[in-house]
């Protein structure tokens, strides 16, 4: 507490202040201007149809569109002398200079001309004075009108500003991320040495986006071409790398406190962040080999390019972290905890489970963030190895990427036309099926018991009391579906999922809060025995999920149990004290939380995957895939050289920047080689999947280790250095050799069928 008393002054309390008030009130803000963007179409479309219900009149044919603004008499002359006017128009016309050219208008010709004309005036009285009376016998269209047009005013003004919306929000995240240290690397700095060569690496990183954004800035001002809205995008680009060069700079001159002693200059390599490499690696070949310093700001241009889709991400992230907060994860685990099934067995079913909320959060990394730690914990209160358990988590995100409404599926179709949503969302079915069978199997060969579940007489009835309380949670969900269904004509898929899952969280949290209940008891496993000797209780908590300091706190009573049976009453104690916590976090403490780590995701994943984007633009004017031969003769070859070359991708690119990069380069390719496109995106997606878990990077091991903690990742490393290799190494090789199988299969078999006709 002294520590932190120390951090909230000078420096330390502005830093606080921004982090966790000035940026979380800002990008929440942001959120929900987004969500009435998102829904002010739905909104606004029904407004329409309940003006029309209103004041509309089939049987004069009046309509609500035609009274949105008011009438305006007409300025023509309605009673017309029609001799006279025709007599007017002739002479005109033969005092017109071109008239011996083109010649003059018969007389008939002109009275036809202005008996239309009158017409047409007369028709224009006729309507104003009808929608007049019509206004008249319904006083209250005025009131509406307005409303309605205010609201269509700001859903416009929203719609056209999205990028704007977009770069103010990582603006504000990306800053709060580099203060906290959030930014995604192989492993957290701890050390002075690590902190000194992570500060470096950023200071470089960011100078070289700083100077790239200006050269743009400047180009474009000296091109002369207007640059219009865009400049604000351009400032902001220029703000935001300047002050996160500051902040580098002064974390050189003063480095943040050391965790841990001791260190070591190669290791503390590893503690860069991902984002400093791809800024340092596309920076200096922009900047010194190829002469084109402006190249990293206008490769950023592509998050202004697909400003929905992240603005989408985002809305996905608070989803994820709104989640977080909530009950329903465990209380889903309370169906399950009561067959005291096997932890192979127990981990399928949750990977089964995950896969839907996996695709309602948008990609594999929301969730792994979301709902990791209480993966990893109850997996191991099962009795599974933590090898195991980390290896879990990390696939928890991994197998749903393929099923609706998964963001990333509306990312491939919208750039590539030869696929849609449904032909992708359909054989990713049989994709994850695939998938999800090959991890039972290689788990269940490498299990210590192969199966164990509890009597069915005695787990059948907790189950069935553990799904009763789980019936409110689906009840919301389904009463939400509804209205958005059927007041506002919008059913739930991959294009409004994104607006529709923050607001079904934020009334599941509003109801959880409301409750005041603390969380679910789960039954005992190995996890909990010292504690059951100790005190002779069969329950105990399970793992809060109301905020990393609820987690901390967990994490370090768990250690405390470690420690021996004569400590267990203090974890027992301190377990409680977590428990009274979460009890008393309210629902506006529980979105400052959520909006709050919504805040540092955002910040640390929409910038490496901003950079992810210039890392395939600098490869893409590299012309490597020149380089790819255009005369193989042999499809399998090509499949094999996709392959390699998928996996490489997801081992350094986040998703989005991946498929970017490859449906500029890549696909065009194989289609000119005869593979079908959507099993090229199959092969594609899955390749991806297996490089988010294979070293060296790994990113859903980074987000998983960030979920859990650096401290728990450690101590499972420590547990397993006696044993064989496989079991040493089992967080890395269980994912490989589930999701290898699993893309060779996909790779092959398809073409196989191909080969022998079996199917077109």
């Amino acid at each position: 507490m002294h520590n932190d008393n120390q951090n909230r002054s000078g420096l330390g309390l502005l830093r606080y202040i921004w982090t966790e008030w000035i940026s979380t009130f800002v990008v929440l803000i942001l959120l929900l201007l987004t969500l009435v963007i998102g829904t002010g179409e739905m909104i606004h479309g029904q407004l329409l149809r309940m003006g029309e219900r209103l004041y509309g009149d089939p049987a004069t044919g009046m309509q609500y569109s035609f009274l949105r603004a008011e009438p305006k008499a007409p300025q023509c002359d309605r009673n017309i002398n029609v001799d006279q006017k025709v007599q007017e128009q002739m002479k005109a016309d033969a005092a017109d200079e071109y008239a011996d050219f083109f010649g003059v208008r018969s007389e008939a010709d002109v009275r036809a001309a202005v008996m239309q004309a009158q017409q047409v005036c007369e028709e224009s009285y006729q309507f104003y004075d009808k929608a007049m009376t019509h206004i008249e016998a319904h006083p209250s269209i005025r009131a509406y009108r307005s409303f309605e047009t205010s609201f269509f005013g700001i859903f416009k003004f929203g719609t056209e500003n999205r990028a704007l919306l977009l770069i103010i929000m990582v603006v504000f995240a990306a800053i709060s991320a580099t203060l906290k240290t959030h930014h995604i690397g192989l492993r957290s700095p701890a050390t002075r040495i690590d902190f000194k060569v992570y500060s470096v690496a950023m200071l470089i990183a960011n100078s070289f986006l700083a100077y790239s954004s200006y050269s743009q800035y400047m180009s474009v001002l000296n091109s002369g071409v207007p640059m219009g809205d865009m400049k604000y995008v351009y400032w902001l680009w220029m703000i935001l790398f300047s002050t996160l060069t500051l902040i580098s700079l002064y974390q050189v001159i003063k480095p943040p406190q050391a965790t841990r002693v001791g260190g070591s200059f190669g290791l503390a390599f590893l503690s860069v962040p991902l984002y400093a490499y791809m800024a340092i690696s596309t920076g200096f070949n922009f900047v010194f080999l190829m002469d084109y310093p402006m190249g990293q700001g206008i490769y950023l241009g592509q998050l202004v390019e697909f400003s929905s889709i992240f603005l989408n991400l985002a809305l996905f992230i608070w989803a994820g972290m709104l989640l977080k907060q909530t009950r329903v994860v465990d209380m889903f685990l309370n169906i399950l905890r009561p067959w005291n099934l096997a932890p192979e067995t127990l981990t399928w079913l949750i990977l089964l489970a995950a896969a839907l909320p996996t695709a309602y959060t948008g990609a594999s990394g929301i969730f792994v963030i979301a709902a990791g730690a209480i993966i990893y914990k109850e997996v191991w209160n099962a009795g599974g190895r933590r090898q195991f358990a980390l290896a879990a988590t990390a696939m928890s995100g991994s197998l749903g990427v393929v099923l609706r409404p998964c963001l990333l599926i509306v990312v491939v179709a919208s750039l590539n036309k030869e696929v849609t949503t449904d032909m992708l969302y359909h054989y990713g079915v049989y994709v994850f099926l695939l998938s999800s069978t090959l991890f039972l199997i290689i788990s269940l060969f490498f299990a210590e018991s192969k199966f164990r579940i509890a009597a069915p007489g005695l787990a059948a009835p907790q189950s069935a009391r553990a799904f009763v309380n789980v019936i409110p949670y689906i009840v919301i969900f389904i009463l939400i579906w509804l209205f958005y269904k059927y007041a506002l004509s919008t059913d739930l898929n991959e294009f409004t999922a994104p607006v529709m899952m923050p607001v079904i969280l934020l009334m599941i949290v509003l109801f959880d809060k409301l409750r005041h209940e603390p969380a679910p008891l789960p039954p005992v496993g190995h996890w909990d025995e010292t504690l059951t000797t100790t005190l002779g209780s069969g329950n105990t908590p399970a793992m809060a999920t109301a905020g990393t300091a609820i987690n901390a706190e967990y994490r370090e009573a768990d250690h405390v149990e470690q420690q021996g049976g004569e400590l267990a009453v203090d974890h027992g104690v301190k377990r409680s004290t977590a428990v009274e916590s979460l009890r008393h976090v309210g629902f506006w403490k529980s979105l400052h939380i959520s909006t709050s780590e919504t805040v540092g995701h955002i910040g640390a994943l929409v910038i490496l995957m901003a950079l992810s984007v210039s890392v395939g633009g600098l490869l893409e004017r590299m012309e490597i895939m020149e380089a790819f031969p255009t005369d193989i003769s042999s499809t399998i070859l090509v499949i094999s050289m996709i392959i390699g070359l998928m996996v490489f991708v997801g081992m350094i690119m986040d998703p989005f920047g991946a498929v970017i990069l490859i449906s500029a380069t890549v696909a065009p390719v194989a289609y000119q080689y005869g593979i079908h496109p959507v099993h090229f995106w199959m092969i594609t997606l899955i390749g991806f999947e297996l490089g988010y878990v294979t070293p060296p990077v790994a990113l859903n091991h980074l987000l998983a280790r960030q979920s859990i903690g650096d401290a728990e990742v450690a101590e499972a490393d420590a547990e397993v250095r006696h044993k064989s290799f496989y079991y040493r190494y089992e967080r890395w090789i269980l994912p490989v050799i589930v999701l290898l199988p699993a893309m060779l299969i996909i790779a092959y078999v398809p073409y196989v069928f191909k080969l022998f006709g079996w199917y077109q």
